[in-house]
């Protein structure tokens, strides 16, 4: 297809998931509830289909050259698919958000004046690699009343097509628009940017992938953009620490699964637990992990043996996604803290302490959507704090910020009964 059919072609969806947004808007919540029922069960069902398709996408990713963590995001498996599932049915169990009353509010005439939650509309979802993500955001969007576009990346095209497949089957089993939940069937770049320009018929555009992409989708975007550009997370280690507990946690926020935006990239020391640097690092090692280190850190691992990086500045302003930490030693949680707000993305940051003083001047202080007292950076996730799936994690600070839940998908509008005031 040229650019022009293709603009054409996403023209067309965005107005069919308007219309289908304006008929979600008022569907009551036994019906969504009973799409989302029969979605689990077709997930599960087709597994080996998906598991097929998404074969196709690992094949290709070789010629892509995409990175060891980046394969592993793109990887589905039965226990993979099963867990998409349950969140599905997590997402069925939650109230729906749509008609609940947000405030009550006692204007001068005395009318009955009352802020009722309800759904944006449409929403784009631009996203790469997870092909989960396809299931999360159209569950998350139809349960609080929206239509959803969604726009994956090339490498999990097939696996992105099967699902939704599958989602609009399921739509049209249980009576619903099957332009409630929409694919856009190429990944062509111009795709993306022609829906970037339907700001009459798509209110949100929230942009799910590396920083380059949720750049671009900023400055090319008409509809308002709800984003995190990168997930540069840190975990401190007070003096105050267990040395137990600071272990596990460092390891399983670095290297449960390094690929994802909550995965720790940055450990702070604090000199008073420069005893512990050395055994965190060796833990570090024996787990894979690159040690890149200040002249600090270097200074108290250099008798350790282990192999070591130099660190430089821009080290801990990144996002690795990948096997590689960086590594200084600071005087105190203050310079912590700074360091934090100062290279951070205000993602994820968690102190590892057992001084309740360091931990609130710690978690007051960083400026992050999530922030963490003696527990991993691995939590921030919708599913895991009980929001169900999420649609993204947002760092911005208007509407919506940290996991987004079925809330965070909504607006609000003002509903008034009168008994014929006028003014």
């Amino acid at each position: 297809m040229d650019s022009d059919q293709i603009t054409e072609l996403v023209e067309d969806i965005a107005a069919r998931a308007r219309r289908a947004s304006l008929e979600l808007a008022t569907l009551p919540s036994e019906t969504k509830n009973k799409f989302l029922a029969a979605l689990a069960d077709r997930l599960v069902a087709e597994s080996g289909a998906i598991i097929e398709a998404n074969a196709l996408d690992l094949e290709a990713a070789e010629a892509l050259e995409l990175s060891a963590p980046m394969v592993e995001r793109l990887t589905f498996t039965p226990e993979r698919i099963a867990a998409m599932a349950e969140g599905v049915r997590q997402v069925a169990s939650l109230p729906d958000p749509v008609g609940a009353e947000i405030e009550k509010l006692d204007p001068p005439k005395g009318f009955d004046l009352r802020k009722i939650r309800v759904p944006m509309g449409v929403i784009g979802i631009i996203y790469e690699s997870r092909p989960n993500v396809t299931v999360d955001c159209a569950v998350l969007c139809l349960k609080s009343g929206n239509a959803s576009i969604l726009r994956g990346g090339k490498e999990a095209f097939h696996s992105n097509m099967k699902l939704a497949e599958i989602i609009r089957e399921t739509l049209a089993a249980t009576g619903i628009s099957e332009d409630a939940v929409q694919l856009i069937p190429t990944t062509d770049r111009w795709a993306l940017n022609a829906l970037l320009k339907q700001d009459k018929t798509v209110h949100c555009i929230i942009p799910r992938g590396g920083e380059s992409l949720i750049r671009f989708t900023v400055e090319n975007s008409r509809i308002p953009v709800i984003k995190h550009y990168t997930g540069v997370c840190s975990v401190y280690i007070d003096a105050a620490a267990d040395a137990d507990m600071a272990e596990s946690i460092l390891i399983n926020a670095k290297c449960q699964r390094p690929s994802v935006c909550n995965a720790a990239e940055n450990l702070i020391v604090h000199q008073g637990a420069a005893e512990l640097l050395p055994r965190l690092a060796k833990a570090l090692h024996d787990n894979g992990v690159e040690l890149r280190v200040d002249a600090k850190a270097k200074a108290l691992l250099l008798a350790s043996g282990l192999p070591l990086t130099d660190a430089t500045e821009e080290d801990f302003h990144t996002e690795y996604n990948d096997l590689i930490i960086s590594i200084t030693v600071v005087a105190d949680t203050a310079e912590a803290v700074q360091f934090i707000n100062t290279r951070g993305s205000g993602h994820s940051d968690a102190i590892i302490t057992g001084d309740a003083e360091s931990a609130a001047r710690f978690l007051n202080g960083v400026d992050s959507a999530t922030v963490y007292h003696n527990a991993s950076t691995r939590f921030t996730d919708g599913f895991e704090f009980g929001l169900g799936a999420e649609i993204g994690i947002s760092t911005d600070r208007l509407h919506a910020r940290g996991p987004m839940g079925l809330n965070e998908l909504c607006t609000y509008k003002y509903v008034i009964h009168g008994k014929g005031e006028i003014k």
